[in-house]
């Protein structure tokens, strides 16, 4: 799979993307979602541990959070193919809004339960899944051809730096005050909605039909237009199992991050510590992402990038087990999100360039769902491990597993081809 050659030069006429004024708004308003996303996203967990001192608890919470990666987004992406994309994302940050609304209103009167801030956080994060796959689509439409692995390297690097910034605020605001994190969230959704307002563009193609067919032929094409995009991604022979061996290493990851939040408390630590180790840890992404374009010229194979990187990560996550020093942790997490940030920009770069307008939310929601479906069971398969063995032995069994998928990964043979900028699989490298 090559994803760092050009599409072309770039046309006279075009502005570069720093002036490109609805690219901006987009991109901006997009900002302010995933901060807000992040800042909840640490809040949830620690809100539960901290309060109720389960770590069961926190992975009900946490795992809620995940499952609409697994059960929202093939629809999602029907739904984002046949809609108009901008009314889409205003309902979605309305939604959100309300949901993490909610959560303030129920903390600030000191009302909390488990339950409401589970369902509060499956309808954030299903939210979330409509907006994501809707703006990704949305931004071949707002740039020219030539900068769109430019303007996807950008919108990486937002979402790493949306980690950097908003984990550690969302810690210390929930340190402040449990309410604050989610009041935050909600003055970001309402920004957000109000940059959409201002982008003149559309969004999409034209689309004969969009809005006009009946309601009834729309839900009985639903399952058809659904197992396009699957159908799709099942056809390109090296994403079919990249995307398997990613689902794996999600597992793990939402088991280690749990697993950083628990050591934390078992070491007596206040939770600002958190904030620290998830600082350090989202400049790694950060740089990541910045990289991740000089990275791929130099590494031209994706099956390189793929076992390299799971080698990286067991020998990362096995250094976690021998430190509990928070600067450390953080260093070492932060390695890890380095090697994440450059898969990132070169999975989002080839889907959006090879796949058609028309089928972009069906194909993004199935990769997502071979790819980050799997998260919710990683957060209630931690959880059952930190409460049976404890922070440290998670560690262990954790860097151990990503051993062994870097050794599949290696062995695989259908990582051993890769896929053209045409989407078309071509011969085995020798």
């Amino acid at each position: 799979m090559t994803v760092t050659e050009a599409a072309g030069a770039t046309p006279a006429a075009a502005p570069p993307l720093r002036r490109n004024r609805e690219f901006l708004l987009l991109w901006s308003g997009a900002s302010l979602s995933f901060l807000a996303a992040r800042v909840t996203s640490v809040a949830y967990p620690l809100i539960v541990l901290w309060h109720t001192g389960s770590p069961l608890a926190m992975s009900v919470v946490a795992t809620a959070a995940l499952l609409p990666l697994l059960l929202v987004q093939l629809p999602a992406g029907a739904v984002v193919d046949r809609w108009d994309r901008r009314r889409l994302m205003l309902a979605c940050e309305t939604g959100r809004v309300l949901a993490v609304g909610s959560v303030a209103l129920a903390l600030a009167t000191g009302r909390l339960a488990v339950a409401h801030l589970a369902a509060a956080a499956f309808t954030e994060a299903s939210l979330a899944v409509f907006y994501r796959l809707a703006e990704r689509g949305a931004v071949r439409n707002l740039v020219p051809a030539a900068q769109l692995p430019a303007a996807l390297a950008q919108n990486e690097a937002r979402g790493r730096g949306a980690g950097l910034v908003g984990q550690p605020v969302g810690v210390l605001l929930q340190s402040a005050g449990r309410a604050l994190p989610f009041a935050f969230a909600a003055v970001a959704y309402v920004l957000s909605a109000a940059s959409l307002l201002l982008i003149r563009k559309p969004f999409q193609e034209e689309r004969s039909g969009t809005g006009t067919v009946a309601a009834q032929r729309r839900a009985a094409r639903l399952a058809s237009e659904v197992g396009e995009g699957l159908r799709w991604l099942w056809r390109q022979r090296f994403l079919r199992a990249a995307f398997g061996y990613v689902a794996a290493t999600n597992v793990l990851f939402q088991m280690l991050a749990l697993a950083l939040v628990l050591r934390i408390k078992e070491a007596g630590l206040p939770s600002q510590t958190l904030a620290v180790v998830v600082g350090i840890g989202g400049v790694g992404g950060l740089c990541g992402a910045l990289a991740g374009g000089r990275v791929q010229r130099r590494i031209r194979r994706q099956r390189t990038l793929l076992i390299a990187g799971a080698v990286a990560w067991a020998a990362l996550i096995g250094a976690m087990g021998l430190t509990g020093d928070p600067v450390a942790l953080g260093a070492l997490y932060a390695g890890t999100g380095f090697v994440g940030a450059v898969f990132n920009v070169a999975a989002a770069v080839y889907q959006v360039r090879t796949t058609p307008d028309a089928l972009q939310g069906r194909v993004a929601a199935a990769a997502g769902v071979v790819g980050s479906g799997t998260n919710a069971l990683g957060s209630f398969a931690g959880g059952l491990l930190l409460a049976a063995w404890g922070a440290l032995a998670t560690v262990h069994a954790i860097a151990a597993a990503m051993a062994v998928l870097a050794v599949l990964a290696a062995l695989a043979p259908d990582l051993k081809g890769e896929i053209a900028d045409d989407g078309n699989p071509p011969h085995p490298h020798g």
